[in-house]
């Protein structure tokens, strides 16, 4: 199955030779599964030339919130909207995750009460999951078409299901404690409270269940579907 991954950010640069950039850790996340995958760094404005080109699109976290003015959004949202048309499963990651539910109605702010990072604690419809997570903007008005199916006290939409269409995380299953780690010294420091990055640092460890999320990212983009025609 041929996945093609919209890369919207980019790894800092102190950390990409180690740990790799964001493709490299979803490619790591979901090795071993059958899945071939095809790279288009949309942040740098290259785009896929139809929403076909794959089988299923997953979209990457970025720096950047979607709000934001920048030159890669507005042609990424249009082509979240041709993709999601045409029934071309789309999976959406942190900013992914923003940036789909901004394109298809939803609304994305900076969260009044600040930073998620690292280890948090999630409620998946009933099932606990532990996830790293490096955030402040959120989804606050899902479209119409989402359903809520994980959430937990700091984040109330942190996934969300839009039938067969799209699936969407708010955490990073992607990134392991190094990478956190790295996050806390390149782009944290200054940025994020200290006494948060030091509770961050306290969770590490711990393991997280970034398997059981990849296992159901995989099932979502192999679930049977009936696909739109004439996709452009």
């Amino acid at each position: 199955m041929r996945i093609g991954i919209l890369q919207c950010g980019q790894s800092p640069a102190q950390l990409k030779d180690e740990l790799g950039d964001y493709p490299d850790m979803f490619m790591r996340l979901l090795a071993g599964r059958g899945l071939d995958f095809h790279i288009w760094h949309v942040e740098a404005m290259e785009f896929p030339d139809a929403v076909d080109q794959a089988e299923g699109w997953l979209l990457t976290g970025s720096r950047h919130g979607a709000y934001e003015d920048h030159d890669f959004i507005p042609p990424l949202e249009d082509f979240i909207r041709r993709a999601y048309g045409a029934g071309v499963p789309l999976v959406g990651i942190c900013f992914g995750h923003q940036v789909i539910a901004q394109a298809l109605g939803g609304k994305v702010v900076k969260h009044p009460d600040g930073w998620a990072v690292g280890m948090q604690d999630y409620d998946f419809d009933g099932q606990p999951v532990r996830l790293n997570a490096w955030h402040q903007d959120q989804v606050a008005t899902p479209p119409e078409d989402a359903q809520v199916v994980g959430r937990n006290g700091f984040c109330e939409h942190a996934a969300l299901v839009y039938g067969d269409r799209a699936f969407t995380v708010q955490a990073h299953p992607e990134f392991e404690d190094a990478f956190i780690q790295g996050l806390m010294d390149t782009r944290g420091k200054g940025v994020v409270p200290e006494d948060l990055l030091q509770r961050a640092s306290g969770r590490m460890g711990g393991g997280t269940d970034a398997g059981l999320m990849a296992d159901r990212i995989e099932a979502f983009f192999r679930q049977p579907r009936n696909r739109a025609t004439g996709a452009a």
